[in-house]
């Protein structure tokens, strides 16, 4: 059945149906019995009715069934699927932010992790719908707000990890262990794309020698893609580069806070809203029904004044 069609029938209690089963005996039971006979006092003989009028007597006789059979439909619950309905495909994004000792460098008019998390917050304000996560990581790393589609708890995150507060162990940067742990986070959910958006700005010591290759291949299959933001001085580092590369990602190197802004401007027009059809939810189908039990009604209390059998 092609998603959103609205002509297939179910029913919320189907084995009422086999019910329908006594309608059904009970119309071959008025088809199959004997025409009706009037016996006269005075020479006991048959008068049979004519071959038409015994017709619409049958009939007559036949609505209390149907209208029994109508019943049972209507106590299965009939139902439809409504009409189909559109929503914002979900992608669920991981940022992964840098708080080691090189973030509080001077950027834009603030430091590197100020220019990031503001950019953050812009970002994730104009993504509505999206589900977001945030991990910070150094030498070790903290999943600090887990995906979810509020925005409101990135407004409040920013005060509690700076790099002048961060814990012992995330002086230095080690980003394949990050970018691993943030996978891990995007494969408990199961439905919509999953992106992971790298803030740093030094060189990693964990992806030596073919290590990004490894780190690489473990985000693609999980079906992640990776776009690495560059906020410190000299190139972006070739491991990262190639990372982003390789997932259908992409590295950038903002100079200031607007470059920083349109990076991530970048990053939305890349991925895009998508915006999906799903078929509508069941309802109850009754509108038929009633119509057809209403009309048997009426033709019941109609035909009861003179298409039946009497003894007289």
């Amino acid at each position: 059945m092609a998603e959103g069609d609205t002509s297939w029938m179910a029913f919320a209690h189907p084995w009422i149906l086999f019910l329908e089963v006594i309608p059904a005996l009970l119309l071959v039971r008025v088809w199959k019995q004997r025409e009706g006979r009037v016996l006269l006092p005075f020479d006991h003989s048959p008068i049979r009715s004519g071959r038409w009028q015994t017709a619409l007597i049958h009939v007559s006789m036949s609505l209390s069934p149907l209208l029994l059979a109508v019943a049972i439909v209507m106590l299965a619950v009939p139902l439809r699927f409504g009409l189909p309905k559109t929503r914002r495909e979900l992608t669920n994004i991981q940022f992964c932010v840098d708080v080691s000792g090189s973030m509080t460098a001077r950027f834009g008019s603030g430091s590197r992790y100020d220019a990031s998390m503001a950019a953050i917050e812009k970002f994730v304000n104009f993504r509505e719908g999206d589900a977001f996560g945030l991990t910070f990581f150094g030498n070790q790393y903290l999943h600090w707000v887990p995906l979810t589609t509020d925005p409101s708890a990135f407004r409040y995150a920013a005060a509690f990890m700076r790099p002048e507060r961060a814990p012992p162990g995330f002086g230095g940067t080690e980003i394949g262990k990050a970018l691993l742990a943030c996978r891990d986070q995007l494969l408990t959910r199961e439905e919509g794309d999953r992106m992971i958006i790298l803030i740093s700005d030094g060189q990693s010591a964990d992806l030596g020698g073919s290590r990004d290759e490894q780190v690489a291949r473990e985000l693609t299959a999980a079906g992640v893609t990776l776009f690495a933001v560059h906020i410190g001085d000299g190139e972006i580092p070739p491991a990262v580069a190639s990372i982003c590369i390789r997932t259908g990602g992409e590295a950038f190197k903002p100079q200031d806070d607007a470059a920083l802004a349109r990076v991530f401007e970048r990053i939305d027009a890349m991925k895009e809203t998508r915006i999906v059809q799903i078929r509508g939810e069941k309802v109850d189908d009754f509108r038929n029904y009633c119509i057809a039990g209403l009309a048997l009604c009426g033709l019941i209390v109609g035909t009861s004044f003179g298409l039946r059998y009497t003894p007289w």
